[in-house]
């Protein structure tokens, strides 16, 4: 009795002294090196480093996971009987899926005694985040995006066509837009004549993305094609800004103004507070996306064509449109009402200055350079 007795003090004490190992967590550190930014689709190398401390022997395991959004090459985890300090480098690949910003939430750390019977756990508290940019693509818009480097002044050659300014007239050619057919013209000739508009060169490119409709789908088509479009103004040399939800980013032909205005494409999302066009600076370009544009958001387009040299609406009313390389799908529904009103005033908005594209779930982009 007395044996047993004694034995069980014994075993008493032992897990009282491993309980006593284990009610404090080790010292732990991490340092995770990686860059701010990168593109949807795109990847980016990451390293943590881990510094682990504790005079007591503890069995310690870690993971680290990486925020929604982004998909870590390998599961960063680590699991060892510690004393003392230790240090560990892990490196992987990022896979960054979808825009967005994103922070990581936090270290699982997981801690005890060195036989593994009383196991704390916490989460250790983590500041590094990433923003994901919105997946750019090719685009052929020439039209849209062929500008002089200058404020509005006209030229016979180069630079935007000014549909208010008349130049000559011509025969209609296949492939011609059908807003620039002249239409008392055509009927006092007998033939279709289209117009020669004088060419006004742009000082900017200002992208504005409509969330007031569309849902998150509409949000991330447009959000693409918005920064396809800002890198390709600023491969032409053009100061470019991205304007969305009351927000508007400093124009400017340097990589800071192009990654302040995919900064905020990043972070879009559906708002459904009425748009409200910024304001354009004389001469230059702004471009609409926009899901159902409505009869408020085209009397601001034509308020704006006061000082743009340019207004062009892009209608995308599945709230997608076929990147290049995508397969063509079958589109079961009409065309919202706005978008039919919208497209039977094209002709008469282009007299205005104002340009409309329709590009639906079964178009490609590259259907815009037309």
């Amino acid at each position: 009795m007395t044996a047993a007795l004694l034995w069980l003090a014994l075993i008493a004490a032992v897990t009282g002294g491993l309980w006593g190992l284990s009610r404090r967590p080790p010292h732990v550190t991490v340092t995770r090196e990686v860059p701010g930014s990168g593109f949807e689709g795109g990847g980016l190398p990451l390293t943590v480093t881990v510094t682990v401390r504790s005079r007591r022997p503890l069995r310690v395991t870690l993971s680290d996971p990486a925020p929604r959004g982004v998909v870590s090459g390998h599961e960063l985890t680590a699991a060892a009987l510690h004393l003392g300090q230790t240090t560990r480098t892990f490196t992987t690949t990022l896979r960054l899926n979808r825009r967005g910003h994103f922070e990581w939430p936090g270290l699982d750390l997981a801690w005890a005694d060195p036989l593994g019977l009383f196991w704390q756990q916490t989460t250790l508290p983590a500041t590094t985040a990433v923003t994901v940019y919105p997946g750019t693509h090719g685009l052929l818009l020439p039209d849209l995006l062929r500008p002089l480097l200058s404020e509005g002044t006209l030229s016979r050659q180069l630079g935007l066509d000014d549909p208010l300014s008349l130049r000559s007239a011509r025969e209609y050619v296949t492939g011609d837009a059908p807003g620039r057919i002249h239409w008392r013209l055509s009927a006092r000739r007998g033939e279709l004549v289209v117009r020669e508009p004088e060419r006004t060169a742009a000082s900017s490119l200002t992208v504005f993305v409509d969330a007031s409709a569309g849902g998150s789908t509409f949000v991330d088509s447009a959000a693409r094609l918005a920064a396809s479009l800002l890198r390709e103004g600023q491969t032409l040399g053009l100061p470019v800004a991205a304007a969305a939800a009351g927000q508007v980013t400093p124009a400017g032909r340097g990589a800071d103004a192009l990654h302040a205005a995919l900064h905020l494409l990043a972070r879009l999302e559906p708002d459904p507070a009425p748009p409200a066009l910024p304001v354009t600076r004389a001469g230059g370009n702004l471009i609409i996306l926009t899901a159902r544009p409505s009869a408020d958001l085209t009397t601001q387009a034509l308020r704006a064509r006061a000082t743009a040299s340019r207004v062009s609406i892009v209608a995308l009313p599945e709230g997608f449109y076929l990147e290049p390389g995508e397969q063509a799908r079958r589109q079961w529904a009409g065309l919202p009402d706005a978008v039919r009103d919208l497209e039977r005033r094209a002709a008469v908005l282009a007299e205005s200055g104002i340009l409309i594209y329709v590009l639906r779930g079964n178009q490609s982009v590259l259907t815009l350079a037309g």
